[in-house]
């Protein structure tokens, strides 16, 4: 995440300029890591090992993106967390979510390399292996398998380099395993005459390097630091990773899913036909990884268009949005279209690098390359607008759209199809998801841009920082309905110092160009994703500008804050008194249903759901729990009323002070 002092640029700068500049490197680092996958199948292809060996390593493929489904998941969540910390100032926390996403991924790897061994058979068969393949894809499985946890650590920690703002030095440390294992390949599966195995040692060499290079730059990082305390479990920080890779973790295992129902289907309906089982996993194996090259790229623009969209779309630039989007559109379409020009004039081009020394094998390839491709600028259109729901704060709008092409339309599609016309059926599939899957796309696009075209833009610069004199900074925490806002107004009254509520994101928005309204209803999200809500781009601008006026406002002096996490905020400050005021639920009940003229019912819904998301909020900012007494100091039961409740914490401070 941009410091804050630099974000502006991203509400005026020429669009296609930081396109190129934040693309560019996401592009180049995502088809340097396609490289991993795709390196072996070429050499093993063009081996006397032909189909049989890729349809091994196929075979295969799928069980480790299990594993780097858990190595992303702490990673990018890992990462995700460094950039709140950064933003916060938390150096603490932040070496601890690293050294525990570190800690966790081992043991992960661990657990997944002893089952792996304990069922190698089981899980090579589940995903497609034969008798006839069986054997390579077991001495290709246990080598991999070997080094899982060198794998795994090192896509773990690549992540969080990123994240540390260096991430040319994390397209390094891939390139440099892609490299190794280029290199050594031919030498392992030709001269050395190692076969698969040789692909393999080649591969996990590869990664070795990759590990290596990560753990010299964890010796050197520039915002944090670890410490034989990091890797002490701290369960609170934790639970923050999980909640911020999540999301990936998802789309990782939705691969395993289309993969291991793909490769049912083709062995099953493969071995009914003149291809047999093998020839179409290989080709299925291969027609997947060239697919990726397509899909990274697009994945890469998105992902580099990411701060431009979350900037833009927390300042209500909409137009910018707009314009932003059209454009990753039309860049999307023109990748998808020239790749499908080429799948469908040229696929027994692109299959010959594979090796095409069985005629079977080539037909069955160009007929898949023209039929499950056929639809392909559909599916760059539909992985690029998830990734854009996920920019502009819309998390559940980019899980529907991800899942229902690839789970709810796809999976259903080549269980089904193939029972009527074979194995053409399962090839059919993936254009037929590509279609119901745009469908429901543009549906939430439309109604995505409906809703913003709404917007207005409200005028930041309303309000202004109240000078104070030196002394105590009051900050208020409260439960939804115990009148903790009213009470904060009231304490400043009689301490004649300074009150801040709305006046902070008001003032947050006039420092970062967000729009006040935006800041403010950070916490009113109807989303059923709540949480994943809070670490999309937008929502962390918006968090990281209150916090710079949260530490403004206290450099004026003595004043009253409510809300906000102010209290974690200003945790470093000696002059803070931490306030928590709560009440009994029916209490707070009666406030709302005065206040809001709400039922009973309502009132308790609402009172609920706010405190939830409070407690959300709080969390993701803090790693600490919300309304917990021991990060107070004084917690205040207001039903004596807001009067006496006030007045009580004025004479608290009054002793303090003396």
């Amino acid at each position: 995440m941009e410091n804050q002092e630099n974000n502006k640029f991203l509400g005026s700068e020429k669009i296609s300029k930081l396109l190129l500049k934040f693309s560019i490197p996401c592009i180049l680092s995502l088809l340097i890591s396609s490289l991993y996958n795709i390196v072996d199948q070429i050499f093993i292809g063009n081996s006397e090992l032909g189909y049989l060996g890729n349809a091994a390593t196929g075979v295969v493929y799928p069980i480790t993106i299990i594993a780097v489904a858990f190595a992303w998941c702490f990673g990018d969540g890992a990462a995700a967390y460094l950039s709140l910390c950064q933003g916060r100032g938390d150096t603490e926390n932040s070496h601890q979510g690293i050294g525990n996403s570190i800690l966790v991924t081992f043991i992960i790897s661990i657990i997944f390399l002893i089952l792996g061994f304990i069922f190698k058979d089981n899980l090579l068969y589940l995903f497609g292996a034969s008798k006839a393949s069986i054997s390579l894809a077991r001495d290709y499985f246990v080598i991999i398998l070997a080094a899982i946890p060198i794998y795994m650590l090192g896509n773990s920690m690549n992540a969080v380099i990123r994240a540390d703002g260096s991430p040319g030095f994390s397209m390094l440390a891939t390139a440099l395993g892609a490299v190794i294992n280029i290199i050594l390949d031919p030498i392992f599966i030709f001269p050395l005459n190692m076969g698969i195995k040789g692909a393999a040692y080649a591969t996990i060499i590869g990664q070795i390097a990759t590990l290596i290079v990560s753990i010299i730059y964890y010796t050197r990082t520039k915002t944090f630091k670890l410490t034989l305390n990091s890797f002490k479990m701290n369960f609170k920080v934790f639970k923050n990773i999980i909640k911020l890779g999540v999301s990936t973790f998802i789309t990782q295992m939705s691969i395993v899913i289309i993969s291991l129902v793909c490769n049912l289907m083709l062995a099953k309906y493969g071995a009914m036909s003149k291809y047999g089982a093998d020839i179409p996993i290989a080709v299925i194996g291969i027609t997947m990884k060239v697919f990726s090259i397509v899909i990274n790229i697009i994945v890469g623009v998105i992902l580099g268009a990411q701060p431009i969209l979350g900037y833009n779309y927390g300042a209500k630039n909409i137009d910018r949005v707009k314009e932003t989007f059209k454009k990753v559109v039309v860049i999307s379409t023109i990748v998808g279209v020239v790749s499908t020009i080429i799948f469908e004039l040229c696929p027994s081009v692109i299959i010959s690098i594979f090796g095409s020394n069985n005629e079977l094998y080539m037909e069955f390839a160009v007929l898949t390359f023209r039929l499950f491709l056929m639809l392909v600028t559909l599916t760059c259109l539909i992985k690029m607008i998830s990734i854009f729901f996920q920019a502009v704060g819309e998390p559940l709008q980019a899980a529907i759209v991800s899942l229902a092409r690839d789970i709810v339309f796809f999976v259903p599609l080549v269980i089904i199809l193939p029972k009527y016309i074979g194995i053409k059926g399962v090839l059919i599939a993936g254009p037929i998801a590509d279609l119901l899957g745009i469908i429901i796309t543009i549906i939430l696009v439309l109604k995505f841009f409906k809703k913003i075209n709404q917007y207005k833009q409200i005028d930041n610069k309303t309000i202004d920082y109240q000078n104070s004199k030196q002394g105590v900074i009051i900050t208020i925490s409260r439960t939804h309905g115990s009148q903790g806002k009213g009470i904060g107004e009231i304490v400043a009254k009689k301490l004649n110092i300074p009150y801040y509520y709305k006046e902070m994101t008001a003032l947050a928005a006039k420092e970062s160009g967000l729009d006040k309204e935006f800041i403010s209803n950070i916490n009113n999200s109807k989303d059923i994703l709540h949480d994943l809500y809070l670490t999309t781009s937008p929502i962390k601008y918006a968090i990281l500008a209150q916090e710079k006026v949260i530490k403004m406002i206290a450099n004026k002096g003595s004043c009253v804050l409510v809300g906000r996490a102010a209290d974690y905020v200003l945790r470093d400050n000696k002059n803070v008194i931490r306030i928590f005021i709560y009440a009994p639920l029916d209490y707070r009940i009666k406030n709302i249903m005065e206040m809001y003229n709400d039922t009973k019912e309502d009132a308790k819904k609402n009172i609920l759901k706010s405190d939830k998301n409070r407690a959300s909020y709080y969390e993701m900012v803090s790693s600490q729990t919300f309304g917990n007494p021991e990060n107070y100091d004084l917690c205040i039961d207001s039903s004596i009323g807001k009067e006496k409740t006030a007045e009580i914490i004025c004479d608290y401070i009054t002793k303090i002070k003396r």
